[in-house]
């Protein structure tokens, strides 16, 4: 991934800092290189999945940032990000620690009440809402757009039961807020840096156990 990493900071900072996916012409004059050259970078790291693209070739995520909307708006200080998912909402406030609290929105996708939360490094925000995670780890990356959008935060296990009957969902796995933010805490420490290199499945899951997150949903985390 040494030849790549280039790119891949090309494509990770300035989504941290505007919130939006730099087009491949822009990667290409920041990197020194041809657009074909990038296009074949960018499939690159697709593969080793660290950016999701569409089909023809844009970035749609380079997780946790999202050039789609997918039920999360994030506010930090002057920036808007689309929050891809609750993980990745909440996961925001840990990457970019020089945000400070950042406001996480959202609406119950079963009864379309707003809620929003304060978060931040230093702890779980308040609330009695909780995640719903309908795809399992094994198979988060067969379509991880998809998965992404069905990762989100409901007003409560009963709201999280008419959503899964309104959409004929099997219901998947279901969590308070504070275990989401630890989900989240971490998860993606040094993205932002040169050198960084995803977690192995071991870790991955010795990651997973730390915040009490086992069993068949939880498998070989992708």
């Amino acid at each position: 991934m040494t030849e790549f990493e280039d790119l891949r900071l090309a494509v990770y900072r300035p989504f941290a800092r505007t919130g939006r996916a730099t087009r491949v012409e822009d990667l290409a004059a920041t990197v020194g290189t041809d657009i074909g050259t990038v296009r074949a970078g960018l499939a690159e790291l697709a593969r080793t999945r660290h950016v999701a693209l569409d089909q023809a070739g844009r970035i749609v995520m380079a997780h946790p940032f999202s050039a789609v909307p997918l039920g999360f708006a994030v506010m930090g200080r002057r920036t808007l990000w689309w929050g891809g998912c609750a993980w990745d909402s909440f996961a925001l406030p840990q990457l970019l620690r020089e945000e400070g609290e950042v406001l996480v929105s959202t609406r119950c996708p079963a009864c379309s009440r707003p809620h929003a939360w304060n978060v931040g490094a230093d702890g779980p925000p308040d609330g009695d809402q909780v995640a719903h995670f309908l795809v399992p780890v094994a198979r988060v990356w067969d379509d991880v757009v998809h998965t992404c959008g069905r990762q989100r935060l409901f007003c409560s296990d009963e709201c999280v039961d008419v959503w899964c009957r309104q959409t004929r969902s099997t219901r998947g796995y279901v969590m308070d807020l504070p275990t989401l933010w630890r989900l989240a805490a971490h998860w993606y420490d040094g993205r932002l840096d040169r050198g960084y290199l995803r977690r192995e499945p071991e870790a991955a899951k010795e990651h997973l156990r730390s915040v009490r997150l086992s069993g068949p949903f939880w498998g070989p985390a992708g």
